[in-house]
């Protein structure tokens, strides 16, 4: 239908598209904790901490809301930004809503809890392979905007080369790493889940974040975000015309004379 009907493919890629994305929720919230953090208002904090990730809200002090919330905001910039847009660039409506499900069936059973662990190892490896591209493109797009928030692109790649390979995820490691670098902080340590504890690897060298630098990866999520629209708008219009369908060649004219030559030639 859309293909008969070019407008209700445009007014379907855009639905799709708005459903999947959440660049601007998570750079809203991620400014919002940052303010209520630099307020001292704890209890607000802990509140929203739910519509940024998953860990235990009750456990975190100051310090561990900033760096929880500054860790959320570079994994989710990859997941719920860069990685919808460059699937739908590739592989249009499927793409983006075929990714959305991956990602969002990993955020409900992808655990490695109890009650998970054997039921939702395929929901996590799924995402891992779907994430592979993007969460490196993110990444790339995290060291060439440092500056945009007082970093430097050198600081945050040479973070990304030696830390993120100690991160658990073969995804999110060269995203927060990168994040780390980018921004200057230090992220990782002890992380305190619903279901479990981790001992998270340390990336980056610089101080724990603070709220004045949760409020800068809100800020270079935006930035990140912008570009990786930029980037698909260009992927999808240099693999348009590979999708139009092309006529099919008209057959070369038939020499003059020839179908009379061929009608007078003897049967066998």
């Amino acid at each position: 239908a859309c293909a008969r009907h070019p407008v209700a493919g445009v007014l379907l890629t855009a639905a799709a598209t708005w459903t999947v994305l959440g660049g601007t929720s998570l750079a809203r919230h991620g400014t919002a904790l940052a303010d209520e953090l630099a307020d001292g208002d704890l209890a607000a904090a802990r509140a929203r901490l739910p519509s940024l990730c998953g860990r235990d809200p009750a456990s975190l002090d100051v310090a561990g809301a900033a760096r929880a919330g500054t860790e959320s905001m570079a994994e989710n910039t990859s997941d719920a930004v860069v990685a919808p847009l460059l699937w739908g660039a590739a592989a249009g409506v499927p793409g983006l809503l075929g990714y959305r499900a991956v990602n969002t069936l990993d955020a409900m059973v992808g655990h490695r809890s109890p009650r998970y662990l054997r039921f939702g190892w395929a929901a996590a490896r799924l995402d891992d392979l779907a994430n592979l591209l993007p969460a490196r493109v993110a990444a790339a797009l995290f060291a060439v905007l440092a500056p945009a928030v007082g970093g430097s692109p050198r600081a945050a790649l040479a973070t990304w080369w030696r830390d993120a390979a100690a991160h658990p995820s073969p995804n999110a490691g060269p995203v927060e790493a990168t994040a780390a670098g980018a921004l200057g902080v230090t992220l990782g340590g002890r992380t305190v889940y619903p279901h479990r504890v981790e001992e998270r690897p340390r990336l980056g060298r610089g101080p724990a974040p603070t709220p004045a630098d949760l409020r800068r990866a809100a800020r270079l999520s935006r930035l990140v975000g912008a570009a990786a629209t930029l980037l698909a708008v260009v992927v999808a219009a240099v693999r348009g015309p590979g999708r139009r369908r092309r006529a099919p060649a008209a057959a070369p004219p038939c020499p003059a004379g020839a179908s009379r030559r061929a009608a007078a030639a003897p049967a066998g």
